[in-house]
């Protein structure tokens, strides 16, 4: 038996590879990395300008170095998104066994990595959002025996990356909902007109609304008009966007799309008049030259024909009040987002930049379209588009024709 037992030396070896290291420290690392990062900024502007090829070859070198520091800071707050999947396990138990259902959890994607910061923030949401599965989702034994289903229920937890961001879905195989009752309800409330006709993902976007509830009756877990707003509210503040899909009788899908970390980015940097704009490197498919005809086709649809496909526009010099252009040429930046392709008309396009992302001000908090703000290397500050809204913006004034 002895000469089976592995060795005191041989089981601590795995742990003489770890260190454990202070939280707050990994974030003080970051933060000293994100200054270096504007200050190589403007050793290579100072570089460029003076026109010293080997001073201009030094800083190119330093800038290299920099990003490597930056990407390997960045892997040391990468986490597993797993660990928080499996507290889950506990919760459908605790629920299941106070509704009386049998609902059983199911999770993929375990391994996909998100920033330690992130991860902390969804918790809360991806909680209510379980609950909320369970309790208006999966329906009695019963209920799923007469509709041809397999008597327990299914929570599924999945998440993988997806073109620089992550996306976190929880679904189940419940009823789904339904889109009467929700209208109904929320004519009840006066947040439409009775009658009123709606596309599909405006109807499930009510569910977001303030206090909505299709609950009939108020218990520990829903009916008390509180919950789905709020998700919204934090999947927003973290420079997410959240979507519903759902099939009567077959189920829901409720999927939040999530930056994959909140420090610091690749980012494009664009001009609109005098002032600069930062877009995430990992949604730009291509930049092209808007041409006359396709600005002449813009001008009155808001749209333009891409080899045979319809892009929608958003231009940056009407959406924040910029001065009109003096400039013959503009560009389009085509961006994709959640499956979605849209094109900002820009004027000027400056290339790739390592964007270290600060916080806009309380006072700011309301700004539209707008999810921070970096320091450029002479110093000017460039904000930093808030995607998901400008998307969501768009998708919302092509919904409002359709509807009318």
């Amino acid at each position: 038996d002895d000469g089976a037992r592995p060795s005191p030396r041989g089981a601590r070896a795995p742990e003489a590879n770890l260190i454990r290291v202070d939280a707050a420290k990994l974030d003080q690392l970051i933060d000293l990395i994100g200054e270096l990062i504007i200050a190589s900024a403007g050793a290579g502007l100072a570089a460029q300008q003076a026109a010293a090829p080997a001073l201009l070859e030094s800083a190119t070198k330093v800038t290299r170095l920099v990003e490597q520091v930056r990407d390997s800071a960045l892997t040391l707050r990468m986490v597993p998104v797993g660990a928080t999947f499996n507290r889950f396990q506990r919760v459908v138990r605790d629920v299941s066994a106070e509704l009386d259902k049998d609902i059983r959890l199911e999770i993929s994607g375990a391994d996909t990595e998100l920033d330690k910061t992130v991860v902390e923030k969804i918790a809360d949401p991806l909680t209510h959002l379980v609950r909320n599965a369970m309790d208006h989702g999966i329906e009695p034994a019963a209920a799923r025996r007469a509709a041809g289903k397999p008597a327990h229920g299914t929570v599924r937890l999945n998440a993988y990356h997806d073109a620089g961001a992550i996306v976190i879905e929880v679904a189940d195989d419940g009823g789904g909902l339904n889109q009467e009752r929700i209208l109904a309800k929320a004519a009840e409330r006066g947040l439409i007109e009775a009658g009123a006709q709606l596309a599909e993902r405006d109807i499930y976007n009510l569910i977001f609304e303030p206090g909505f509830s299709t609950a009939d009756a108020v218990s520990n877990l829903s009916g008390r008009g509180v919950g789905m707003d709020v998700v919204k509210r934090n999947i927003a503040a973290l420079r997410g966007s959240i979507e519903l899909s759902s099939r009567e009788g077959r189920g829901t899908t409720v999927s939040i799309r999530l930056p994959l970390t909140l420090a610091i980015i690749d980012g494009f940097l664009i001009g609109v008049g005098q002032a600069a704009y930062v877009v995430p490197l990992a949604l730009v498919v291509e930049c092209i030259e808007l041409t006359a005809a396709q600005a002449a086709e813009a001008n009155g649809n808001h749209y333009i024909n891409l080899r045979g496909e319809v892009l929608p526009l958003v231009r940056l010099r009407e959406l924040f009040g910029a001065a009109p252009a003096t400039l013959r040429r503009e560009n389009v930046v085509v961006i994709r987002y959640g499956g979605r392709r849209v094109g900002l008309v820009v004027d000027h396009l400056m290339g790739e930049f390592q964007t270290v992302i600060k916080p806009l001000g309380k006072i700011f908090s309301q700004l539209r379209g707008i999810g921070g703000f970096t320091i450029l290397g002479n110093g000017q500050v460039a904000l930093i588009l808030n995607v998901p809204e400008l998307v969501g913006q768009l998708i919302r004034q092509q919904a409002a024709p359709e509807a009318a």
